[in-house]
C-alpha cells in the first residue's frame, strides 16, 4: 500500500500529538482524511493543515471517546461519508490521575483506550474487509509491560495506580490485535500494533502530574517528537507489511511480554468487551 494518493484513512486522536504527526503524514502522501478528536477548533486548524500538505479531502468528527453513543454515532457518519475504508489508525488515548467513570459507567482509561477503539473496529470491519486490502493500526505501548490483565477487574475498582491501569489499557491494544488479526487472517485486512516510543505529547491532558513530567521531558535525550513517534504508524499504515497481528517498535517486529500474546486471554477480551459495549 505504497501509494496513497486517494486512500481513505480513519484517524482517532488527531487533534494533537502523534495523531496529528500521523494524519500529517498521510496528508502528505496524498491521502484521503477523516480525523477524529474531542476538540472541534483544533480539529479544524489540524484539517487545513493537511489540506496545505496535499490532502484532497479531509474531513472532521468531533467524538468524545469516553462516550459509547458518541463512537457508535462517529461510525454511522464514518460509514455514510467512505464507501471505502482503506486504512483505519486506532491513536486516541488518555492518562487519568484519579479514578473516573464514563456516562456507560465504565472506568474511564479503559473505556476511552479500549472499549472505545474495540467497538468503533468492529462497527467499520465489514467495510475494512470489502475495502480490502486494507490496514488497521493500533498505537499501543511498551507500558503494557507493567503488568498482566486482570479480567475480573477491567474496571479497576480494587485498586487504582494510574501507570498500571494505563499501562492495562495498552496490553488489551495489542491483545485485541492478536485476537482481531486471527480473526481476519483469510481476508485481506491486515492488522497491527505498534509502540511508538516516548513522546512528549498531549496524551496526560487529564493528569495533571504526568503532563507536567511530560513537558519537561520533551527536553531529555532520546524523547521523540511526535513526527518521529508517528514513523511506525505511518510505516504500518503504508508500507508493504508481511505480518499481521505482530507488535512494532521503531519500524520492526519488538518481542512483547508472553502474557500479550495469550490466546486464551486474547479470545476471553474480545467476548468480554463485546459483551460490555453491546455486540454479538
Amino acid at each position: 500500500m505504497t501509494q496513497m494518493a486517494g486512500k481513505a484513512c480513519i484517524v482517532t486522536g488527531a487533534s494533537s500529538g502523534i495523531g496529528t504527526a500521523t494524519a500529517q503524514g498521510l496528508a502528505r502522501k496524498g491521502a484521503k482524511l477523516g480525523i477524529v478528536g474531542r476538540d472541534g477548533a483544533r480539529l479544524e486548524a489540524v484539517a487545513q493543515e493537511c489540506r496545505d500538505l496535499g490532502s484532497p479531502d479531509v474531513r472532521t468528527y468531533k467524538a468524545d471517546f469516553a462516550s459509547l453513543d458518541e463512537v457508535r454515532g462517529l461510525a454511522d457518519s464514518l460509514l455514510e461519508d467512505f464507501p471505502v475504508i482503506d486504512v483505519l489508525v486506532n491513536n486516541a488515548a488518555l492518562v487519568k490521575q484519579h479514578r473516573t467513570e464514563t456516562v456507560d459507567g465504565y472506568e474511564t482509561v479503559f473505556a476511552v483506550n479500549h472499549l472505545a477503539p474495540y467497538l468503533l473496529t468492529r462497527l467499520l470491519l465489514d467495510r475494512l474487509v470489502d475495502s480490502g486490502p486494507s490496514r488497521i493500526v493500533n498505537v499501543a505501548s511498551d507500558a503494557h509491560t507493567f503488568g498482566a490483565m486482570e479480567p475480573d477487574d477491567y474496571m479497576s475498582t480494587k485498586a487504582f495506580k494510574p501507570m498500571k491501569v494505563y499501562g492495562r489499557s495498552k496490553l488489551a491494544n495489542i491483545l485485541f490485535t492478536f485476537e482481531l488479526a486471527r480473526r481476519l487472517e483469510h481476508t485481506g485486512v491486515v492488522a497491527n500494533c505498534l509502540h511508538p516510543g516516548f513522546v512528549s505529547t498531549g496524551l496526560a491532558r487529564d493528569n495533571k502530574a504526568a503532563g507536567v513530567f511530560l513537558k519537561v521531558a520533551r527536553f531529555f535525550p532520546g524523547v521523540k517528537s511526535p513526527a518521529d513517534g508517528a514513523a511506525t504508524t505511518l510505516a504500518l499504515a503504508c508500507d508493504p507489511v508481511h505480518v499481521r497481528g505482530e507488535y512494532f517498535a521503531n519500524g520492526k517486529v519488538h518481542r512483547t511480554k508472553d502474557y500479550a500474546r495469550d490466546p486464551a486471554m486474547a479470545a476471553r477480551l474480545w467476548d468480554d468487551s463485546a459483551a460490555l459495549v453491546g455486540l454479538d
